[in-house]
């Protein structure tokens, strides 16, 4: 028995997200059928990370078992013939059999994406969450650094969503402007649902100057959901690569 590993690209917009749900299309079905037509015969695939509705990917990673021996540039070139345009197979290799995308990861890295620009983008919106206002980026760019270390992130998951274990460690964390857009950029040993988009609604408040840095530290530490920004739109969020040791 062989254990295939893909690197995916996607386009989440039209997607309800990465793992199959009855009566939805997904991104993880989508690219199962694809697999099965190809190997013929059923297969279970494991993902690097689980992402929500309408966010995209860069650098998703998938794995999965099967007995053939087809060569890995047949499987891409194959599962790129049959996948939509909105999703691509960017590289095949094969994996030890204890590789499991997402319990071998190390870190994930997300970025979200602002325009921040009076007039929105027809190219745009799809990819960022337009603020029309200025932002303070060298109050966000203090700010970010807080939630770097080892941290309860109870502050800023899914509202009503329980962790046994809510800590998570942030290994970098930064904000950076290119011309009109603001990039975020997270990278952690793993993220609670809603992580990284409500950190960056709650970071955009502190662009406005409606939440100082003080307070934000505050909101961390609190533990407390309702003490935070809102939850910024996943169309901003793209998760660019997982890590891996070796």
């Amino acid at each position: 028995m062989r254990n295939l590993s893909l690197v995916l690209s996607y386009e989440g917009t039209r997607y309800h997200g990465w793992q199959c749900q009855p009566n939805a299309v997904t991104v993880e079905e989508t690219v199962r059928k694809a697999v099965e037509r190809i190997l013929d015969h059923p297969s279970k695939l494991y993902a690097g990370a689980r992402t929500d509705s309408g966010v995209h990917a860069l650098g998703q990673v998938t794995n999965f078992f099967t007995p053939k021996p087809i060569e890995l540039k047949n499987l891409v070139r194959g599962l790129n013939s049959l996948l939509p345009p909105d999703i691509r197979a960017r590289d095949g290799r094969e994996v030890e059999d204890s590789f499991h995308a997402r319990y071998s990861a190390t870190s994930k890295i997300y970025i979200y994406s602002i325009l921040n620009d009076p007039c929105n983008s027809p190219f745009l919106c799809r990819y960022s969450l337009h603020v029309p206002y200025t932002l303070d980026l060298a109050a966000m760019k203090r700010t970010i650094r807080l939630v770097k270390g080892e941290h309860d992130f109870s502050a800023f998951k899914k509202k009503d969503e329980f962790y046994r274990n809510p800590v998570r460690e942030v290994r970098s964390a930064s904000v950076a402007r290119r011309g009109k857009m603001v990039y975020i950029a997270i990278e952690a040993s793993g993220f609670l649902r809603y992580m990284v988009r409500n950190i960056v609604g709650t970071l955009v408040l502190v662009g406005q100057g409606r939440m100082g840095e003080d307070e934000f530290k505050s909101v961390l530490e609190s533990r407390e959901r309702e003490r935070a920004g809102p939850t910024a739109p996943a169309h901003g969020l793209i998760l660019k690569a997982i890590r891996y040791a070796g």
